[in-house]
């Protein structure tokens, strides 16, 4: 199932908040999509968003393997990577 634009705001909602336990209130309230978590220096890509001490990146998994995408039409999951420091 693709990132709609409510799926879009909640994401916005919740890790605008800044809250610590942000992972688990977005695959609480956003169970329909894949979600994975690393530390952003993982990731070498250049985030779709970014909020206070997240990246996030979307991922297409409609084919063969799993794939960062920057369109939200394309996502089925996202990627929640933490920042740490400046």
């Amino acid at each position: 199932m693709a990132l709609s634009v409510e799926d879009l705001g909640t994401l916005d909602a919740v890790l605008s908040a800044a809250s610590e336990d942000a992972f688990a209130t977005l695959r609480r309230q956003l169970p329909h999509l894949a979600w994975t978590r690393c530390d952003a220096s993982d990731v070498a890509e250049d985030p779709f968003r970014r909020y206070g001490g997240f990246d996030v990146h979307l991922l297409d998994g409609s084919g063969h393997c799993v794939r960062l995408t920057a369109e939200p039409a394309d996502a089925t999951g996202v990627l929640l990577a933490r920042r740490v420091g400046p």
